[in-house]
């Protein structure tokens, strides 16, 4: 297990204050990943930088995305940070189930925008939803808040290495990247045969497959045996 496989990713962040202190939560808890998609202010600027106080090479070392695939490409597994349970096929965990998540894989953390949080499109990236218990009349959190409660949450389970390993070490699994080139090339040859019909319903029929495909764990060798099937399904047809 290591510090070093945790990334904290927020996307479409509004406010420069907010990015700054996410940095210096990270550096808190001796993590050093942060990864923003699309934010709303210049990045990195001096708003930013100052709120980070000595969190500043976490803002220079931070990469920065123009959409969420390309964010996920090194990880294996995806958290959504959400103030409520959405009705998907993911599997919902608290703050008290991370002690059941292998720390030893690139695990991500992808939190919303102060405004509107994350949208069912892009929780169907994750392979889990995790909430902060809160008051349930009044759940809003800040978002370096809601970094902070998760960061020392893992800094501390990653510690005490009390996560036990139940998958064997020669089983190599899928990255996001593998998974998402085999769902490109599923949703390529469904397309050309008007799978998705009626034509309104494709985002939240792709949205399902993403789903099913990301919860199920696979490993590289299954990913690259789904890609082949895929690809010979799609020359079957042109023959």
């Amino acid at each position: 297990m290591s510090f070093n496989n945790i990334s904290f990713i927020l996307h479409k962040p509004q406010l420069s204050e907010n990015i700054g202190a996410c940095a210096r939560a990270i550096k808190n808890f001796s993590f050093s990943k942060l990864l923003l998609i699309n934010p709303k202010p210049i990045f990195p600027n001096d708003k930013i930088l100052a709120t980070s106080v000595g969190a500043k090479d976490i803002i220079k070392k931070a990469n920065v995305f123009n959409n969420i695939e390309d964010s996920l490409n090194k990880l294996d597994i995806l958290i959504a940070t959400s103030a409520r349970f959405r009705n998907k096929n993911i599997s919902h965990i608290t703050l008290a189930d991370l002690n059941k998540i292998d720390f030893s894989k690139k695990i991500g953390f992808l939190f919303g925008s102060e405004a509107s949080g994350l949208s069912n499109n892009e929780v169907s990236y994750a392979d889990y939803t995790l909430q902060i218990p809160t008051n349930t009349n009044f759940r809003s959190l800040n978002l370096s808040h809601s970094l902070i409660i998760i960061a020392q949450t893992v800094s501390e389970l990653i510690t005490k290495k009390n996560i036990i390993f139940k998958r064997s070490k020669k089983i190599k699994n899928a990255s996001k990247k593998d998974i998402n080139n085999m769902l490109s090339l599923c949703i390529k040859n469904l397309e050309e045969i008007h799978f998705f019909h009626p034509s309104e319903k494709k985002p939240i029929m792709i949205e399902n497959l993403r789903s099913i495909f990301f919860r199920l764990n696979l490993s590289k060798k299954e990913t690259r045996i789904l890609s082949s099937v895929f690809a010979c399904l799609g020359k079957k047809k042109v023959d």
